[in-house]
C-alpha cells in the first residue's frame, strides 16, 4: 500500500504530458524519472515485457 507522501502530485504528471502530432504522449525520460529509474532501464523493461503493454503503448518518432 502506498502512503500519500509517496504519491506523485497530479500537477507533476500533467506537466509531463506533451502534444505531438495531435496525440497526448509522455516521453520515456519523464516516465523513467517518475519511477526513479534510468531511461535505459525503463526501455529495457518495456522490451522484455512487451506482452504486458498495449500495442500502442510505445512508439518511436523518426
Amino acid at each position: 500500500m502506498k502512503y500519500q507522501a509517496d504519491l506523485v502530485p497530479i500537477a507533476t504528471i500533467t506537466s509531463n504530458i506533451h502534444l505531438m502530432r495531435g496525440i497526448k504522449v509522455m516521453l520515456d525520460t519523464d516516465i523513467a524519472e517518475l519511477y526513479g529509474v534510468t531511461t535505459k532501464r525503463f526501455n529495457e523493461q518495456i522490451r522484455r515485457n512487451r506482452e504486458r503493454f498495449p500495442s500502442d503503448f510505445m512508439f518511436q518518432l523518426t
